[in-house]
């Protein structure tokens, strides 16, 4: 399947309407890990394939070493999705995803933060130079 901006865009709002869902049904105040398994469960039931906390190397002159980062999920091989719950996104958190992005050459992530009244306050789409 060829990845262009229109399967990006689709499989981006996938994951955004199933992050939504899930702050609909828990709402704003729980730790990371209840939203993240939540949200795998309902990627799953879209028929997306997840996974979690994959390893994600970097490599430095040629050889490749393990940081210790672990993306928290990655969606379809294409999309970065970096959880949080905390109070307020800071540049940092965005800083981080961009980071992933450079290091796996993925083109597109999402920082979702539930800890927010609104769902979709909590959003943060992040581009990897251009779509």
């Amino acid at each position: 399947m060829e990845t262009n901006k229109e399967n990006l865009n689709a499989l981006t709002h996938t994951i955004i309407g199933a992050a939504i869902e899930v702050h609909r049904a828990l709402g704003p105040g729980l730790l990371e890990s209840t939203y993240e398994t939540r949200l795998v469960w309902e990627l799953a039931q879209r028929g997306l394939k997840v996974e979690r906390r994959k390893p994600l190397p970097i490599t430095y002159k040629d050889v490749q070493l393990d940081a210790g980062y672990r993306i928290d999920l990655l969606v379809n091989g294409l999309v970065i999705v970096e959880l949080k719950a905390v109070e307020t996104v800071l540049p940092i958190h965005e800083q981080q995803v961009l980071s992933y992005l450079k290091l796996s050459a993925l083109k597109i992530g999402l920082l979702i933060n539930f800890n927010v009244e609104i769902p979709r306050d909590g959003v943060h789409r992040i581009i990897n130079g251009s779509l």
